[in-house]
């Protein structure tokens, strides 16, 4: 033991490690309880039936296109207020905070329009089979009325977490999922009986089904973006408070300047995942409800990576506004290691309870046996899923968001969308051979994001202005 103590001493990388898991565990918890509340949420939809699942598990990639565009946008001014607090500036920081709210309200503003706008159109864009479009446009529409409350928990999270705040953002996620949880309950099912502990009781129930459980997470995000609101203006190093909130030159300009690849991206990259789960769509509900509950089952399995993605990215971004080059070089050499030992017991777990997990949210053996075979063979490559993530969020401290836009565009369209494409619109193959595809752009994400961490364009001191 007093040989391990004295190797954590005398090696630097070691010495980040408590600073690196102290950052990340809170949003792996997080995280962790969102994706058990989905998985709960999954579930009770499931019990309504195979339809239920697909109407639900069809517009799953437009709410990632909303939400990972909004995520970009915090993305700029994690980068920003991580760089300012690290040099000392804590009221350059401060006046970035009170642009955030300008910018959530802004753009929960513009997404709540367009969502109640489109919602009848989003189900036939993404080949919806006909039976179940009211109840997809339906689920949609009440899912996005509170957006703008969804906006402010997001980005007013990220500022949050850009000053090594981790823990408030997953107090705010475990009450938003307790009121998801308890809403559901009451919402999705019909008034009936339960015996709890010998003793026969009346559940009331409004019986809303699926728009029951839309109702439940809307609810619920309004309520976290509320209290993230509140714990932001209350917060000692980062409040708004006295801030002007009039849209602000210099501050946006470098924040935009850091989100718009970075929105691109996502952007582009949801786009892809819309076309590709309406390539899916298109193979019919047995397929579709396959790639919905398999989808929902990988998502627990992913979260050591945007756990210490959040950990990379706010570290980076502190040590660069330091000055403090040797703490930004032994960053990614003390994260790497951490994160491919995590997601290999991650994907050895999933390849493992696969079937187990796809048994939780249905009973149909078809829906069961083609998401085990999807989910063992996506299991293999969580190791090289997490590393490209991670040092994405390197960059993303760093404001070098330019490299990552390309390596992800050219990842999604010209091996996901292009291959699913090839194989289940000509070839006529089924859901196993789109998520290979998938699997490949994993593995290419993986080549691409080595190569440029090895070739140290990385580093702030040697990247030209990109």
């Amino acid at each position: 033991m007093s040989n391990i103590s004295n190797r954590i001493k005398e090696d630097p990388r070691l010495k980040m490690l408590p600073v690196i898991l102290a950052l990340a565990w809170p949003t792996m918890l997080e995280q962790l309880l969102q994706t058990a509340v989905q998985y709960i949420d999954t579930a009770m939809v499931g019990s309504l039936g195979t339809k239920a699942t697909a109407a639900v598990g069809s517009t799953t990639t437009v709410n990632w296109l909303i939400g990972s565009t909004v995520s970009a946008i915090a993305v700029g001014f994690l980068s920003y207020i991580s760089q300012a607090f690290g040099a000392g500036s804590k009221d350059k920081a401060r006046r970035a905070a009170a642009q955030a709210v300008t910018a959530a309200l802004t753009v929960g503003t513009l997404f709540t329009v367009l969502a109640v706008t489109l919602s009848e159109r989003i189900p036939v864009w993404m080949r919806v089979e006909k039976s179940i479009r009211k109840e997809a446009a339906g689920y949609f529409l009440i899912l996005y009325t509170p957006m703008i409350f969804r906006a402010a928990s997001i980005i007013f999270g990220t500022v949050l977490r850009s000053v090594g705040d981790t823990k408030t953002p997953m107090q705010v996620g475990i009450a938003v999922n307790l009121i998801n949880i308890v809403m559901n309950f009451f919402l999705i099912y019909p008034t009936r009986e339960v015996i709890i502990f010998g003793n026969k009781i009346t559940i009331i129930g409004a019986d809303f089904g699926i728009y029951g459980a839309a109702a439940a997470s809307a609810c619920a995000y309004a309520c976290g973006g509320i209290a993230m609101t509140v714990m932001l203006w209350r917060h000692k190093e980062i409040s708004p408070r006295g801030q002007r909130l009039k849209p602000d030159l210099t501050v946006l300009k470098p924040c935009l300047r850091v989100a718009f690849p970075n929105m691109l991206q996502r952007f582009a990259t949801s786009f892809g995942y819309v076309a590709f789960a309406s390539m899916i769509n298109s193979l019919g509900e047995t397929a579709a409800a396959a790639h919905t509950i398999a989808n929902t089952v990988e998502s627990l399995f992913y979260i050591p990576g945007y756990g210490m993605q959040t950990a990379a990215a706010t570290l980076s971004g502190n040590a660069y506004g330091a000055g403090d080059r040797k703490k930004l070089d032994r960053l990614p050499r003390a994260i790497l290691p951490l994160e491919v030992i995590l997601m290999i017991f991650s994907g050895g777990m999933l390849f493992i309870f696969a079937p187990q997990l796809m048994n939780i949210f249905s009973d149909d053996p078809e829906v069961i046996s083609l998401g085990t075979a999807v989910l063992r063979m996506v299991s293999v490559s969580e190791p090289f899923y997490g590393v490209p993530i991670v040092i994405e969020g390197i960059m993303q401290g760093l404001g070098k968001t330019v490299a990552p836009f390309i390596y992800n565009i050219t990842g999604m369209w010209l091996i996901r969308i292009v291959g699913t494409f090839i194989c289940t619109q000509i070839a006529g193959l089924g859901l196993i051979s789109a998520w290979g595809c998938m699997i490949a752009h994993n593995l290419v994400l993986f080549v691409l994001f080595i190569a440029h961490y090895l070739s140290g364009k990385w580093r702030p001191d040697k990247i030209q202005a990109s």
